[in-house]
């Protein structure tokens, strides 16, 4: 049985953490910045988890599943 290959765009997007949730960029911080406040930027800064529903199908993309 050949290995299961990883989904290329996921593993640019997705980090596993120790504890094996997955992490997320937030959308909305590349362009169009002058139109948004500032505390829209600030709050898009950080890092975000991926939410329940989702991480088994990212998890799978990524072959830790």
């Amino acid at each position: 049985m050949p290995k299961m290959k990883t989904h290329s765009s996921a593993k640019k997007r997705f980090k596993v953490t120790g504890s094996g949730k997955v992490k997320r960029f937030q959308a909305n911080t590349s362009h169009l910045m002058r139109n948004k406040s500032k505390r829209s930027k600030l709050a898009h800064r950080d890092s975000a988890l991926v939410c329940d529903a989702e991480e088994k199908r990212v998890l799978r993309m990524l072959c830790k599943a």
